[in-house]
């Protein structure tokens, strides 16, 4: 039987480090192990009741055929009135597309803006599908090495150095993932300006707004209104199975994104777009907003316990529920640390190799998703694995 062949692409597209991690706590839970889990980028609690119950509603009422691939105009509507509330930007909802997730908004971008060869340029770290979309259409992602002392953000300085003939947009995200920082208005104002007089795009990831302590999330439409600016209901709103997110583009781009979204998806799950009617309601946000509260208690107590265990987090991020922690007092092997706490501790946690690759066996990122008493026990379980830890 002849082998079978792949395309060359998939030799560069990396699985995530952290399913072997994952894989093995499932295992262990098989086992009838309890397991902490830390690796996994979701939030603990569920759907918020009114997004339930509208849920409902759409399916008693046989919601369930396709809608347009730009979405329900009336949630194209009420997104564009929650910008108006909540960052003062008056927003066409004619510049909306509804997609299958954040993801579904990036592969929309990526087919766009890219093409063979070209380079989008990011941080180091940051979350790997997205230099993975640009792979699957025939472009590449750019890493440039980042530290604490940017908030692990790239600066327009480090555009402007890095920029060359074949790069075409620059991708930040704030909040971001895994570092949890937030980029100010200068900051986003300043990497709009430089990549718009080089001749590129900014595209600006956005998923974690709602979820920020301390502060409150810029919108790159506030500073840069021809921003491109993805979203998604799976974070702030909980909705993280549902696969419902959002592209705000420049209008006159807006018939080849429909013609994408047709062609590559037809349209985000109806039932979603109609429970996510309810999202942008008081008794929602309410709810939401009381979540943000807890996650920043978690944050609050998870962030000095790291770094008594000798962990160095120089960096205090403001948003996301992450924290990407220089884990090199215990060696330059991050993958077999993480290995270690899951199978002596049952402690779950990331490796930094699954965000780049700068520093990335010395990193590791911990989520906070779940409860203050879990996460007490999953830190004093960490402490009693690095005790009999011999990586160093």
């Amino acid at each position: 039987m002849k082998e079978r062949r792949w395309a060359q692409r998939l030799g560069d597209i990396e699985p995530f480090h952290v399913m072997a991690v994952l894989d093995r706590a499932r295992v262990l839970q098989s086992q009838g192990h309890d397991v902490i889990h830390m690796e996994i980028g979701e939030p603990d609690f569920g759907t918020p009741e009114p997004i339930m119950r509208a849920a409902e509603a759409a399916l008693a009422a046989g919601h369930t055929g396709y809608t347009p691939a730009l979405g329900l105009p009336a949630l194209r509507e009420a997104i564009a009135a929650f910008y108006q509330r909540r960052y003062g930007v008056d927003l066409d909802p004619r510049r909306i597309i509804i997609t299958p997730g954040g993801s579904g908004a990036l592969l929309l971008i990526s087919a766009l803006l890219v093409g063979r060869d070209d380079r989008v340029l990011m941080a180091d770290p940051a979350y790997p599908c997205n230099r993975h979309f640009l792979r699957l259409v025939e472009g590449r992602g750019r890493l440039i090495p980042t530290g604490p002392e940017s908030g692990y953000q790239l600066t327009a300085e480090q555009v402007e150095q890095h920029w060359t003939g074949d790069s075409v947009a620059v991708l930040a995200a704030s909040p971001a993932n895994p570092s949890g920082s937030v980029l100010s208005a200068a900051q986003l104002r300043s990497l709009a300006d430089t990549t718009r007089r080089l001749g590129g795009q900014l595209i600006v990831d956005e998923i974690y707004h709602g979820l920020t302590y301390g502060c409150d999330a810029v919108s790159a439409l506030e500073v840069a209104p021809d921003a491109w600016v993805l979203n998604s209901f799976s974070k702030y709103f909980g909705m993280t199975g549902w696969r419902l997110g959002w592209l705000v583009a420049p209008e006159e781009a807006v018939p080849e994104l429909e013609k994408l979204a047709q062609n590559f998806y037809i349209c985000a799950p109806h039932l979603s777009q109609q429970a996510a009617l309810a999202a942008f309601s008081d008794e929602t946000l309410a709810i939401c907003e009381a979540r943000r509260e807890a996650f920043h208690q978690r944050r609050d107590f998870l962030l000095p316990a790291l770094r008594e265990l000798g962990f160095s987090i120089p960096h205090t991020p403001e948003g996301a529920f992450y924290l990407y922690a220089d884990a090199s007092a215990f060696g330059s092997d991050s993958q077999r640390l993480c290995q270690h706490l899951i199978d002596t501790q049952h402690v779950a946690i990331t490796p930094g190799l699954d965000f780049g690759t700068h520093r990335a066996g010395e990193h590791v990122r911990f989520a906070y998703a779940s409860d203050l008493p879990r996460l007490a026990q999953a830190v004093e379980r960490i402490a009693g694995g690095l005790r009999d830890w011999s990586g160093c």
